[in-house]
């Protein structure tokens, strides 16, 4: 069963610093996020595996929230989240990119579409259990 999520404000994350988030994805999960940003209205990163999504194939989709509109999406091929695992997501904050780090080391970047230059809100939540959330 899902938890209601967490929620981190006031952690001023600087560039080349990283949140880690590990986490047990729940048996039969449609999608859960984590996200980025200055506040839940303004997110320079939502990161967003999705279950049977697409086709009902499993996708990583990523997006940014500018004054509360969500902006263009990225969708990513690769995806090594299963049921029930416990997996861990790194990822590395700088001015111009986000780089995110997933379970079978495949790593891939998002652009810092707001510009932000420090990150004050960080938030997880959906169809996972959070194990530990840490700052680097």
């Amino acid at each position: 069963m899902a938890q209601a999520g967490v929620a981190f404000n006031n952690i001023k994350l600087h560039p080349g610093q990283s949140v880690r988030v590990q986490l047990e994805v729940d048996r039969n999960p449609e999608q859960w996020a984590v996200n980025l940003g200055k506040d839940i209205d303004n997110l320079c990163l939502h990161f967003n595996p999705r279950f049977k999504e697409l086709a009902g194939v499993d996708a990583i989709v990523c997006n940014s929230r500018r004054a509360g509109a969500w902006e263009q999406e990225q969708w990513e091929p690769v995806f090594p989240f299963e049921p029930g695992s416990v997996v861990e997501v790194c990822i590395t904050f700088d001015k111009a990119e986000l780089t995110i780090k997933l379970p079978d080391g495949h790593t891939f970047k998002f652009p810092n579409r707001l510009n932000m230059e420090t990150v004050d809100y960080v938030g997880a939540g959906g169809d996972i259990e959070i194990k530990s959330v840490s700052f680097e």
